[in-house]
């Protein structure tokens, strides 16, 4: 499987309504850190997760996190 484009090497700290979310996994979305549907025909799939209430969140932007799709500090290693 081909490499995660590295949106960027730090995590996107947003504060989120309760709702469905899906994180971008290739890292080409236009709409980071969120889907566009730009992973199309690459073999990434998009990771959805669901929040039951406001919260702050630190999501990934390197896109190699293990804990998809919260930032597991891989961003130091790259």
């Amino acid at each position: 499987m081909a490499e995660p484009v590295i949106a960027q090497r730090f995590p996107y700290e947003l504060e989120l309504e309760a709702g469905r979310y899906w994180w971008c996994a290739c890292g080409k979305s236009k709409s980071q850190p969120f889907c566009d549907g730009s992973h199309a025909g690459s073999g990434f799939t998009p990771v959805e997760f669901t929040l039951t209430e406001k919260k702050r969140v630190f999501l990934c932007g390197c896109k190699h996190t293990r804990s998809a799709p919260h930032c597991d500090g891989t961003h130091n290693k790259l």
